[in-house]
């Protein structure tokens, strides 16, 4: 039997690619390539299609019946809190129809096992400052996470009528880095996007500094990525139980971490002397998140084993890895 992973060619998608190749896992691929690279999933068979067109759903079933697929990873899809905000329909359209497309594939094959990379972004502005998964009410603020959140209701309606047996793991903010060569392809997070501003000599930015926190910035419970692999591999195994008390779990450390914190570390890391720049909010960014793993722990034996230090050295490791983004730290200079 084989897993296919949709969306296995970008950031999160191939360190679990990775992750399942060590656990002895035959894998296919599912990927547009609009945000990763076929050389990052270590010889799997790449499916090139966009699992959100019309049709996807006829083509994956193929795809399933002539791999002898039993177990779907569900990455594919759009991401940035900021575009859904600006493209709702857009995120609507690409969020919900692949994860129609995926059930309506799985609906009428073999493959009845779904992990779903849900978000963190379901949770809203939570009345909690630890957020555990049962928490309510349960608001997204964003478009974004409102298509995490119906994406795991339904995946929970499919089950009874076509025996897809389902789990969503809610994750925080997945950052650093496992091999360097699957580094984040995509400057669209917060520690590649600080070093690409120093890649231009250019001071990164600080995205609102006066929200209700200690330090004035945002708050969030950074997960390393390698964790969070190591989360999907307990996921599979967790659904080949026949008793299952929960089907969606938070991925995240229960700590904390502000986004000044995290640039105070990427200075200390990179020993580059650099001011950072303050900008305004971004729409849809919630003051604090932090997502309580008492449950994930507890039922699956997953903990979380990196801290913050581990992750911007990890990330700052693959990025000088890269001779495309290698900085040269000892002439380095601010311009702006």
């Amino acid at each position: 039997m084989s897993v296919l992973v949709t969306g296995g060619c970008g950031y999160i998608g191939a360190h679990v690619v990775h992750a399942l190749h060590q656990a002895g896992q035959e894998v296919v691929v599912i990927d547009d390539l609009s945000y990763g690279k076929a050389t990052r999933i270590e010889g799997a068979r790449l499916y090139g299609a966009d699992v959100a067109a019309p049709g996807a759903d006829e083509r994956m079933a193929q795809i399933i019946r002539e791999n002898n697929v039993d177990s779907v990873i569900h990455f594919a899809a759009r991401k940035q809190v900021g575009e859904s905000v600006e493209k709702p329909l857009w995120y609507y359209q690409q969020n919900l129809g692949a994860m129609l497309n995926v059930l309506k594939a799985m609906s009428v094959t073999d493959a009845k096992k779904l992990v779903f990379s849900s978000s963190a972004s379901t949770y809203g502005e939570p009345p909690v400052s630890v957020v555990p998964e049962d928490v309510v009410p349960m608001v997204p603020i964003n478009p974004y996470g409102q298509t995490k959140l119906f994406g795991e209701w339904m995946a929970r309606a499919c089950e009874e009528p076509f025996g897809i047996k389902f789990c969503g793991l809610r994750y925080f903010n997945v950052a650093g880095c496992g091999p360097v060569e699957l580094e984040d392809p995509a400057v669209l997070n917060l520690i590649p996007m600080i070093f690409d501003r120093l890649k231009q000599g250019k001071a990164p930015a600080i995205f609102g500094a006066d929200y209700p926190t200690e330090d004035g910035t945002c708050i969030r419970d950074y997960i390393h990525i390698s964790d969070l692999a190591d989360a999907h591999i307990a996921a599979l195994k967790y659904l080949d139980r026949d008793e299952r008390k929960y089907d969606v779990f938070n991925v995240g450390t229960g700590k904390g971490t502000s986004v000044r914190q995290i640039v105070d570390e990427v200075k200390k890391v990179t020993g580059l002397p650099f001011t950072e720049a303050i900008k305004p909010r971004r729409a849809g960014d919630p003051a604090k998140l932090i997502g309580s793993p008492e449950r994930i722990n507890t039922e699956m034996g997953w903990h979380a084993q990196y801290d913050v230090e581990d992750i911007v050295e990890s990330a700052w490791k693959a990025w000088q890895a890269n001779p495309d983004h290698h900085i040269d730290t000892e002439g380095w200079q601010q311009t702006d």
